[in-house]
């Protein structure tokens, strides 16, 4: 068993030698905790407060907070994964105490579904769906700059899903909506769970059709197509964005 413990989006981690680890053994020094869930015979754990220096000195067990992202470069995947699902859920069951029916309190009926208390209404974790999409034009590829990117790197076309559209619709709407594009060819890369905080990623290559670049202000402040020698900033490692870019790099090696 492991305990995944969070406060807010930061997870607590055991150091051990070099390296870093879920904590193994119930990390009881770390309190209070207000929410104990079972996930998959492990623990996630919501705690009120970071960690302080005080809790290491109580212990022979070094812990250390680490925000959910930068974890995946330190724990094996398999754990960065199981994390982020337990953040999500931790997350679900904070905005879901009351019933938006009734306004009755919602209780677990399952170890992933709750029931309102008073009209019996049963929900589900929710993900919000996302598409994101590679586009090449010859030995280019087509790179943004979001607004909300909080540095100056570039990334993909990426927006979620509407209600009533497809993925594939989705695709070729915001590409149209965010920069004035048409595509071709559109094909499925993969997927990639994007607990911040209950996200899904579907990513998919594309290939230039037709039109010139014209940004939605409203969403890019940068975009243009760039060769494999002259990259920006590109996104980092976790990223389904760099799995794209990373395989449509190695596509020129061959």
């Amino acid at each position: 068993m492991k305990y995944f413990v969070f406060c807010q989006s930061d997870l607590v981690l055991e150091k051990v030698g070099d390296n870093y680890q879920i904590p193994v053994e119930a990390p009881t020094e770390v309190k209070p905790w207000t929410t104990v869930m079972d996930v998959d015979g492990n623990k996630a754990w919501r705690i009120d407060a970071p960690l302080t220096s005080d809790i290491t000195h109580q212990t022979s067990h070094v812990y250390e907070m680490c925000p959910l992202r930068q974890s995946y470069y330190k724990l094996p995947n398999d754990d960065y994964l199981k994390a982020g699902k337990c953040h999500e859920l931790l997350y679900w069951d904070q905005n879901t105490k009351f019933c938006g029916v009734c306004g009755g309190t919602m209780r677990f009926d399952t170890a992933i579904s709750k029931k309102c208390e008073h009209c019996g209404k049963e929900i589900w974790p929710q993900l919000a769906t996302a598409v994101i999409v590679l586009v090449r034009r010859n030995n280019e590829v087509l790179l943004v700059h979001a607004n909300n990117f909080r540095d100056d790197h570039y990334g993909l076309v990426a927006g979620f899903v509407e209600t009533g559209e497809t993925l594939e619709e989705a695709v070729y709407r915001e590409v149209m909506e965010e920069t004035g594009l048409h595509i071709t060819n559109l094909r499925y890369f993969g997927s990639q769970p994007w607990p911040y905080p209950c996200g899904l990623m579907v990513g998919f290559m594309a290939d230039y059709d037709s039109g010139k670049i014209h940004l939605q202000r409203s969403e890019l402040s940068k975009g243009s197509w760039f060769d494999r020698d002259h990259l920006p900033h590109i996104p980092e490692k976790l990223s389904i964005a760099r799995q794209l870019i990373d395989a449509w790099l190695e596509e020129g090696k061959r």
